[in-house]
């Protein structure tokens, strides 16, 4: 795991070592243990290393045989031992013992097209010196993040944001229209990103840079469009399963340092912890965070866990006041205004897992998505089911077995609230978004907390329906429903803020590499071909998972009810010990200086939350309070506080003058 950063310039010579100086000691918290540049001609790589593989000779950027072809690259090629000995077998030749080295013969062999051979997680950029040309790629899902800016036969492109903006000439200004998207859906669209002119690579995307122009392209597709085989049983499926997971965590462990592992008492990082412990590992190390507030506390379970697999095992636990004090960290990290605080505890498991001395953990993430373990399945399913006969004074009632702790006599005002949140738009079956409209509409509902003048042009909901719904594969309403909801959660929540805001983010924030196995392509690509019964059974989410983690995981764990992660907000900002910063943030002067919110509206959501001891009850004002601060503070780090001088450690740095 590392950071790049690079310009490549076709319009004139510029002076390129100071910019890469400050662009990679932007991102050196992303690779610490060294750091090395290459300049020639139009072309500058900078390269922050976290040293996980060859830890001697792996050091970035590297180059083939005869000097022509350079790249740095950010995260891990699982598949390199393999990759490695076929290109030996073709006569390359190899100076290193890394997976990086790989990715230039590769591309040598291959051209663009390496990038279906690569198992793996990655932000790739390579340099061809012969042909001048750049080629950026990221992997399959988008667990590494790549952005770039590009202008006037100029890019400029990095790990993260803050290291393009180290550039400045670059411009830093919010964008309007993807600040709406992210208050819709939580997640810019696209090649989007919270910054007008700053863009990212999509995922299962490469781009070419040359001077004929930038152009992408796409080298993997997410898809649902197989023949279900139903002639295969559980069994079959199930066995098919865990030999493809187990293969997944047993590449992952490929390492020259010690890895751990995340246990957060569910049954996907359980499952994950066990195939290790039982297969490959025997002194394996876990980490959890436990809260404070019993509402989100998970740590019995992860109790269950750890007496089970006899792990040794560490927990941070989070109070309310620890994520009120990070959370401009937070911010600074995501780069993104964010409408929940679930990144912060684990910026501070992170932190945990660096300060017993590991750089490397396996966790459970991606099974959800890709085994259809949301509630919002579930829902589309239900809603489908009572759409049939919308007056049926039963079949509404299934919303009961999602949400049994709302559905009590105490709770008669809540549940009929619900019931007729839910039945709103009941009968839009043929909507290509009807799984997820209701949400996207509800969270929309925060956007009347904004400025009309700063979302004057971004449009409403049916507009955002319509840009979403034209980036959608041609075949897709042929799908299963279930598939398509799915499709849906995988491409925006998943890759843009589950892998980013709480993965890549908050572990890298920490020099923690994150490895998930089951997003091992070969299992994704397997999960989209497993029938939707064995995927969702009635209502039973991750059926095809439990069956395989039966016998490995706790029975208590795989029967549990599914607790989806989440942490407090409100209190968090105004509890007890209010962070001083969020007074300054949310001062009437500082929201109308900044022009984004409604300095009346933003002024009543404090009053109303100071009034009730910090403490708001709807889901809909806590999203507003938090996607607010985080804006206010992406602001005022970004914009106006954007740090000049950043120490990039400029002694330890390798330069190649080719």
């Amino acid at each position: 795991m590392c950071g790049i950063a690079g310009i490549i310039n076709f319009n004139c010579a510029e002076e390129k070592q100071n910019l890469l100086g400050r662009m990679i000691g932007m991102i050196r918290h992303r690779g610490p243990d060294s750091a090395g540049i290459y300049i020639n001609g139009p072309a500058g790589l900078g390269h922050a290393r976290l040293s996980i593989i060859d830890l001697q000779t792996g050091d970035q950027p590297i180059h083939n045989e005869d000097r022509t072809v350079w790249v740095i690259f950010n995260g891990e090629i699982f598949n390199y031992p393999e990759l490695r000995q076929e290109l030996l077998d073709r006569g390359h030749c190899f100076y290193t013992h890394s997976d990086t080295e790989v990715l230039v013969h590769l591309y040598e062999e291959n051209g663009p097209e390496m990038f279906s051979k690569l198992n793996g997680q990655f932000a790739i950029a390579l340099w061809d010196k012969t042909k001048e040309c750049l080629l950026l790629a990221r992997d399959r899902v988008g667990i590494r993040p790549l952005f770039y800016h590009h202008e006037h036969g100029r890019i400029v492109f990095g790990s993260e944001i803050k290291a393009v903006f180290a550039d400045n000439t670059i411009s830093r200004k919010l964008d309007p229209q993807t600040i709406a998207d992210i208050f819709t859906c939580w997640t810019p669209l696209g090649t989007s990103t919270p910054f007008l002119d700053i863009f990212q690579v999509r995922p299962g995307h490469y781009a070419l840079f040359s001077k004929d122009g930038l152009t992408e392209r796409s080298y993997w597709q997410l898809s649902y469009s197989f023949p279900e085989e139903e002639s295969r049983s559980v069994g079959e499926w199930t066995e098919e399963l865990e030999e493809l997971v187990k293969d997944a965590a047993r590449i992952r462990l490929r390492a020259d340092v010690p890895v751990g592992a995340y246990l957060s008492g569910g049954i996907d990082s359980t499952y994950i912890s066990s195939l290790v412990r039982n297969n490959f590992d025997n002194l394996l190390s876990t980490f959890s965070v436990s809260f404070a507030d019993e509402k989100f506390n998970e740590s019995s379970f992860q109790e269950i866990a750890v007496n089970a697999l006899q792990t040794k095992h560490h927990v941070i636990n989070c109070h309310n006041e620890d994520i009120g004090d990070i959370f401009p960290k937070v911010v600074w990290h995501t780069e993104t205004p964010v409408i929940r605080t679930a990144p912060a505890p684990l910026y501070l498991l992170s932190g945990l897992v660096r300060k017993n001395g590991f750089k490397v953990v396996l966790t459970g993430e991606g099974a959800d998505e890709i085994f259809a373990g949301y509630n919002i399945f579930k829902e589309d399913k239900v809603r489908r089911f009572w759409s049939r006969y919308p007056d049926s004074t039963f079949r509404y009632r299934l919303l009961e077995k999602l949400y049994p702790y709302i559905f009590t006599k105490e709770n008669e005002k809540a549940a009929k609230f619900l019931t007729g949140f839910f039945k709103r738009g009941l009968q839009d079956v043929d909507s290509p978004v009807y799984s997820h409209i209701l949400r996207w509409h509800n969270t929309s509902q925060v956007k009347t907390f904004f400025n009309p003048d700063f979302i004057a042009d971004t449009g409403d909901l049916e507009q955002f329906v319509s840009r979403f719904t034209s980036m959608l594969p041609n075949d897709f309403m042929s799908w299963k429903t279930l598939s398509r909801a799915q499709y849906i959660e995988n491409t925006i929540f998943m890759s843009n803020y589950l892998l980013s805001s709480q993965g890549d983010r908050m572990a890298m924030a920490n020099s923690i590499e994150g490895r998930y196995p089951f997003l091992d392509y070969r299992v994704i690509e397997f999960a989209c071909r497993v029938p939707v019964k064995f995927r969702m059974n009635g209502l039973e989410e991750k059926y095809i998972l439990k069956k395989a983690a039966a016998g490995l995981v706790p029975e208590k764990l795989i029967k549990r009810p599914k607790q989806p992660y989440r942490a407090p907000i409100s209190p968090c900002f105004f509890g007890k010990k209010s962070p001083a910063y969020v007074s300054t943030m949310l001062s009437e002067y500082a929201v109308q200086q900044n022009g984004y919110f409604d300095d009346k509206k933003v002024t009543g959501l404090i009053k109303k939350s100071r009034n009730q001891n910090g403490k708001l009850l709807s889901e809909r004002e806590n999203m507003a309070l938090v996607g607010i601060i985080s804006t206010q503070l992406l602001d005022h780090l970004f914009i106006k506080n954007f740090p000049q001088q950043i120490d990039c450690h400029a002694e330890d740095m390798i330069i190649y003058n080719d």
